[in-house]
């Protein structure tokens, strides 16, 4: 194992999973106050501080002792998530889709934000490795945080916007998976499934969609 070179990765990608994880929470907040719910604004986590957001154990710990343990072949983690009455929201069930929506936006947005920088670095003569492998690493992280939180189970936000878009009778069946959701979800992921049936897929098309968008940079470029 080089360790050297696993401390650099390290520091390569650790701004941009705080900024990932920091605005897809912060997004999650502001969206719920915008559509009536203070109960995250009152617990101080419609905030961009990343302190607010950051869990000891699951965002810092847990990652750094799976990456290195695994040789970087294995990762995982998580954010304190916010907290959201969604009975409390002006109109609960559709509501629901946008306040769950806006965490995945915020990486898609980001992911674009990445790529962007990429090509202003590129064409300021900026040839810096680090510097480029961050955005890469930015561009990467965000777009695994929009494809994985995206998955179609509770507590994931794609479960979320699944029961909001569902009859009632069928939401009120989905939403009641939920306590045990993240223990079905990790399980799909050891075996693969969400891998392979899930994330491949979205990913390839959404760094699709990310290419197309910056194409008019790329065209500016010598």
């Amino acid at each position: 194992m080089d360790i050297a070179n696993l401390i650099q990765t390290v520091l390569i990608y650790a701004l941009p999973v705080i900024f990932a994880i920091t605005l897809h929470e912060a997004a999650h907040g502001y969206a719920a106050l915008h559509f009536g719910d203070h109960t995250a604004a009152m617990m101080g986590r419609v905030t961009l501080n990343p302190f607010a957001h950051i869990d000891p154990m699951g965002t810092v710990l847990m990652p750094l002792l799976l990456y290195f343990s695994t040789g970087g072949a294995f990762l995982f983690g998580y954010a304190k998530p916010v907290p959201v009455r969604f009975d409390r929201l002006n109109h609960p069930k559709t509501d629901m889709i946008w306040v769950a929506l806006a965490g995945p936006a915020s990486n898609l947005v980001q992911a674009l934000l990445w790529g962007v920088t990429t090509y202003l670095l590129i064409a300021n003569g900026v040839s810096e490795r680090f510097f480029l492998e961050m955005c890469k690493a930015g561009l990467l992280t965000n777009v695994v945080m929009f494809a994985f939180n995206l998955f179609p189970l509770p507590p994931l936000d794609g479960g979320r916007i699944l029961v909001g878009l569902l009859p009632w009778r069928q939401a009120v069946w989905v939403s009641r998976i939920e306590p045990w959701g993240f223990f079905i979800v990790m399980g799909l992921v050891i075996t693969g499934v969400v891998n392979t049936l899930w994330m491949q897929p979205l990913m390839q098309l959404t760094f699709a969609l990310i290419e197309l968008l910056l194409s008019p940079l790329a065209a500016l470029l010598p």
